[in-house]
């Protein structure tokens, strides 16, 4: 499968990585079709691996992953167009964390509205499913290597349809075994919510190496 990976990050070039390793193909996209860091991933990642400007991931990608800074997301996804955005499942990963006082970050949206539920009105065609948000990117594409993968990811979006698609890619090519649909889009208001923690706990344990598990 085609995957368009927006952002040159960790976390974008985690998710890209992993992809490319299970045999797809994944273009990594940028502000700038020649960007140097996508460039230097491109190298490493091999044959499957490509890069470019973010409307030339989008066209490409058959699945779309935000993985851009959240106060940058929307902007990444004008840039890559409406029209290649159509139809397609978009896995948001962004955050609307707010740096502008210094740390610990704000949320620049919250409680009565989230960063996911933007992004889906401003692209109503696109299938936005907001999912692993939560934790590092190194664990998002190998779970297993906290607690032999016995934590939780969770799912927001309002298309049945694309959170199946979502859950497969992060069962199959992802190696997760807990998915926890919460629900529609208004959903992603809790898993967003749940940054500020987040920062705590890295504060406090000094490493990224802890996740959410929900025991009942």
């Amino acid at each position: 499968m085609k995957h368009a990976v927006l952002g040159t990050g960790m976390v974008g070039q985690a998710i890209a990585g992993k992809l490319v390793a299970k045999g797809h193909q994944a273009r990594m996209g940028a502000r700038e079709a020649r960007n140097e860091k996508a460039a230097v991933w491109v190298k490493q990642a091999g044959k499957n691996a490509s890069h470019g400007s973010y409307a030339d991931a989008a066209a490409f990608g058959e699945v779309v992953w935000l993985c851009t800074k959240g106060d940058g997301s929307l902007d990444a996804l004008r840039a890559a167009g409406a029209a290649n955005l159509e139809g397609k499942l978009l896995v948001d990963i962004s955050n609307p964390l707010d740096f502008s006082k210094g740390m610990p970050p704000s949320l620049f949206v919250s409680n009565t509205d989230s960063l996911g539920e933007q992004i889906q009105r401003a692209f109503p065609e696109a299938k936005v499913v907001k999912t692993l948000n939560t934790l590092t990117c190194s664990l998002m594409v190998d779970p297993a290597q906290l607690a032999g993968g016995d934590h939780h990811a969770f799912m927001s979006g309002n298309d049945a349809g694309a959170k199946q698609q979502a859950t497969a890619i992060l069962k199959g090519d992802f190696g997760w075994r807990e998915v926890i649909d919460l629900g529609d889009l208004s959903t992603a208001r809790g898993t967003e919510s749940l940054l500020p923690l987040w920062v705590r706990l890295y504060g406090v344990f000094g490493n990224a190496s802890f996740n959410f598990k929900i025991v009942r």
